[in-house]
């Protein structure tokens, strides 16, 4: 028998980790995918704000557990890896979506800003999907989601590691996808367009600046942070069986333009 279409997205038995899971992107697809059924682990460093989140997931009538951690430290990401499964079983979906963008014109950029971005942004990503792979790849079946940038594919001024950071990030899921999607384990990418989170306050408080790039899109807007479930539930699920190696913008064609 054929699976209906509304089992493709549903998630009820699965385990999601969720890095970068106490605001932002990270939050908003932490708390769809408990929404569609997954139990999630929250992912961030600061503890008192994943609590918060795992409250309103709770709140919602999901299940959440948390892990404070600060993923630019490799030991960090290790620990990570090694409690996730404790909670509810060893995770089938990781979402790599902790992120730091330093902004600082090229010749200002210390190796401290480098390092720092370098190993949140694609190091982090990179060793806690390595870690958690082998079980999915037992099971037969395990999802990857990164999230990218409209900077993996083209510059803008003054974060120069960040972009380098998500062009390697885009590069590292097809890598991934390569490695395992053989063994039933996809990975794929989102690409955020312009969405007011922590990340992007600097250019969210420019109304100019914020307006002009809404008038970049084909919609006419920037993004909402809703904007990105669909994909989010998309990627994590039985519906994107065939679908791996690939980076799904969500930018209201900004890229196309």
């Amino acid at each position: 028998m054929r699976p209906s279409i509304a089992s493709l997205f549903d998630l009820g038995g699965r385990v999601a980790l969720v890095t970068g899971a106490n605001s932002g992107i990270g939050g908003e697809i932490a708390r769809t995918l408990a929404a569609a059924g997954a139990a999630v682990v929250l992912v961030a460093r600061r503890k008192p704000e994943l609590e918060a989140a795992a409250a309103r997931i709770a709140g919602d009538g999901g299940r959440a557990a948390v892990i404070a951690c600060d993923l630019s430290d490799r030991r960090a990401v290790f620990d990570c890896a090694a409690q996730a499964p404790g909670f509810f079983g060893a995770p089938d979906i990781v979402v790599n979506a902790a992120g730091v963008n330093i902004r600082r014109p090229m010749l200002e950029i210390t190796e401290a800003d480098w390092d720092a971005t370098l190993s949140l942004n694609l190091a982090a990503p990179f060793f806690l999907s390595q870690r958690l792979a082998p079980a999915m790849i037992a099971r037969g079946w395990g999802r990857i989601v990164n999230i990218a940038s409209m900077q993996s594919v083209r510059a803008f001024g003054n974060s120069g590691p960040y972009g380098a950071s998500k062009g390697g990030v885009m590069q590292l899921t097809r890598a991934q996808a390569e490695a395992w999607s053989k063994h039933g384990v996809t990975a794929n990418a989102i690409a955020p367009g312009f969405f007011a989170t922590p990340l992007t306050a600097p250019v969210v408080n420019d109304p100019v600046r914020w307006q002009k790039m809404a008038d970049s899109t084909f919609i006419g807007r920037n993004g909402e942070l809703a904007d990105l479930r669909g994909a989010a539930v998309f990627l994590a699920s039985r519906a994107s069986d065939f679908v791996t190696g690939q980076t799904i913008f969500v930018d209201g064609g900004f890229s196309a333009g």
